[in-house]
């Protein structure tokens, strides 16, 4: 029988019942409807500790927004209006807000309600607790809510035109996951309870809007001098941090009729050429787990402040800059953020202590993508690069924090994105996949996704699922499988089996040649090599460096960089590759191409590492990191600076 989470006491909610407490594609090619939502079981709320919201008793269905962007003040105003349903006999709902200006609540004829904001968690924000009447057996009203977000509101990036690659016009855009969306809509900010909606946001003229969903307007209304329109809907129940929305001076280039890219001007050539596999990679996806079901996939690549590779906002997926290598090398980030159409946005996890669920089930999509495009050794090296990746993590991470179900009580969401989630979850499915045959497994996914569409998901549900439908009550392959290892102890389990690439042979011959043997920079095939190749190369480590030793001479450090162009690269997963090594031994000609990698762009990928990094090395990376981060934060998301100040602290 399937564990309960969290669930409301019935003491608790009869309390709450009884009284009242204290652009995608505009104009380019056809736009693919979406699959609509179908109904399915009720869901069963879990208690979620990153949000006040209680939504056993009454929840948000629709979210309608109608906002003006006002550049010079770095502010988004105007309404949201939600439209709720509850339990019969409630007289309140209780939503997430953080720093936002609640001006007044009203009810659908206009009338005012009662609302108040509670005491303020610096991580949390305050709940938003709005009453009325109490309601009636299947009723649904709307509130609407008028309100400001703060120029300091941390899902939203103002950039001045110095920041954008056009370097004539402002942009902004919006970063809601973890629990960030609080900053900018008032709603019931937990990824379990999933909305519709649908917004109207007005911009200057010489801007374009585009946002995670159907565009509905394709050159904009009018709204008054200088001022235009943009409307969007969402027909598919989405979790709130997935609504996100972006203004700037952006063009579109169709892939194909229903893929395409958006991004400045002056870069749109280059992106679209860069991700012209994206089309190919939808065909991929919808062959091996079922219909992609939000109609559109587009991309908007975005100024390099954005702090994340990519985000898997549905239709129009956010992208940094760093993965135009000119050499279609890293796409390997679009096929993760499109298999998020699937695992996250279809099924996502319940709470973030679950999150795993979405990322560790999108690392292994993705590379099934990459085998099905780029074949089984291309596959097998991604695979091996994120198990050094994750060896790395493991041996960082306190043992709690290395099992797949979390426990981030009076943490940030934020401390659970890790490669615990992305690639043990994915050597877990490995594995289950490994012990059970592809074929059958491949069956399982895809009922796992048609079984629970549109609904949250919790690791208890998925053990339900996966024993229900695969398992079936074989003792022998539960033990085989060793599940509750996998999500509940730490580290890895006994039966678990790195992926060996044959394709590193030779690279790690050469780099045993160089680091280990020093050899000559001029004997390595550099440019023969792939980019992951090249990777490999770059993060190979002497046993004696995991205690953080030199295993490089001053003379090495300079033939590699000087024989490798390591001064001059643009690949920016190379770029950060390198410059970890500068900087674990201290090699001072590279600080100028540290200084340049690190104030250009904002992903925190690279820039966290690279900034604990020199923080670890004492003096000398403390002289370098705190007038070099004191230039570059203004450039960062807040996500970005929010981890960084937490090593470096805030300037």
């Amino acid at each position: 029988m399937m564990r309960k989470l969290g669930l409301v006491s019935a003491m608790a909610l009869a309390a709450a019942l009884g009284g009242c407490a204290m652009m995608p594609g505009f104009g380019s090619g056809s736009d693919m409807p979406a699959v609509p939502h179908s109904a399915t079981a009720p869901v069963e709320y879990v208690r979620d500790i990153h949000s006040h919201a209680r939504p056993e008793i009454a929840r948000v269905k629709h979210v309608a927004l109608d906002l003006t962007a006002d550049f010079a003040a770095s502010t988004l105003s105007g309404t949201a209006a939600l439209d709720i349903t509850a339990e019969p006999g409630a007289r309140e709902i209780v939503l997430d807000v953080r720093n936002l200006n609640i001006q007044d609540v009203r009810d659908a004829s206009g009338a005012p309600l009662q609302f108040q904001t509670g005491d303020n968690d610096p991580l949390l924000g305050q709940p938003l607790t709005i009453r009325f009447p109490a309601f009636a057996p299947g009723e649904q009203r709307r509130i609407v809510i008028r309100y400001a977000t703060r120029p300091d509101a941390a899902a939203l990036q103002w950039l001045t035109p110095a920041q954008t690659a056009g370097g004539e016009q402002p942009y902004m855009f919006s970063q809601g996951q973890a629990i960030l969306t609080r900053t900018w809509v008032p709603t019931q900010d937990s990824p379990g309870i999933r909305q519709t909606w649908d917004a109207r946001i007005t911009a200057p003229s010489e801007l374009k809007v585009v946002m995670s969903a159907e565009g509905l307007t394709t050159s904009g209304e009018p709204a008054g001098p200088g001022m235009t329109a943009w409307r969007f809907r969402m027909t598919n129940p989405v979790p709130p941090y997935l609504i996100a929305v972006a203004v700037g001076d952006v063009a579109f280039a169709a892939i194909d009729e229903r893929t395409g890219v958006w991004t400045e001007p002056s870069m749109l050539a280059g992106a679209r050429a860069e991700l012209v596999p994206t089309a190919e990679m939808v065909d991929a996806a919808e062959a091996l787990y079922g219909p992609y079901r939000w109609g559109r996939y587009d991309l908007l690549v975005l100024p390099p402040s954005f702090p994340f590779g990519g985000m898997e906002n549905p239709r129009l997926t956010f992208a940094t800059p760093t993965i135009i290598a000119g050499d279609q090398s890293l796409v390997s980030l679009v096929a993760h953020e499109l298999a998020h159409s699937w695992s996250g946005n279809l099924v996502t996890n319940a709470t973030w202590n679950d999150f795993w669920l979405n990322e560790g089930f999108t690392v292994y999509f993705e590379n099934r993508i990459m085998e099905a495009l780029y074949g089984r050794d291309r596959a097998l090296m991604l695979q091996s690069l994120g198990w050094g990746d994750l060896q790395s993590t493991l041996a960082d991470l306190p043992p709690a924090d290395t099992r797949l179900k979390l426990d981030l009580a009076g943490r940030d969401p934020d401390e659970g994105l890790t490669d615990v989630a992305y690639e043990k979850g994915a050597a877990f499915l490995r594995t289950i996949e490994r012990t059970v045959g592809r074929e059958r497994f491949d069956i399982w996914l895809k009922g796992y996704f048609e079984r629970n569409a549109f609904r949250p998901m919790t690791t208890e549900r998925f053990l339900e699922d996966i024993r229900t439908h695969l398992v079936r009550g074989d003792a022998a392959l539960e033990s085989r499988l060793m599940m509750d290892a996998w999500i509940y102890q730490p580290g890895m389990p006994s039966n678990w089996q790195p992926p060996v690439s044959t394709a590193f042979a030779p690279v790690d011959a050469a780099a045993r040649a160089f680091f280990a043997d020093k050899g000559p920079a001029s004997a390595i095939p550099w440019a023969g090599w792939s980019t992951q190749e090249r990777q490999r190369f770059l993060a190979w480590r002497p046993e004696a460096a995991a205690g953080g030793a030199d295993w490089l001479t001053p003379a090495q450090l300079a033939d590699l960089e000087a024989t490798l162009n390591l001064r001059g690269e643009g690949n920016a997963e190379l770029v950060f590759a390198w410059l970890q090594i500068a900087v674990q031994h201290r090699y001072q000609p590279a600080v100028p191409t540290l200084e340049r990698f690190l104030t250009t762009m904002g992903r925190r990928k690279f820039v966290l590492p690279l900034f604990t990094g020199l923080w670890a090395e004492g003096d000398w990376g403390r002289s370098i990191a705190t007038p070099l981060y004191a230039r570059a934060r203004p450039g960062y998301h807040p996500v970005t600076t929010n981890s960084v100040d937490a090593v470096v602290g805030r300037p």
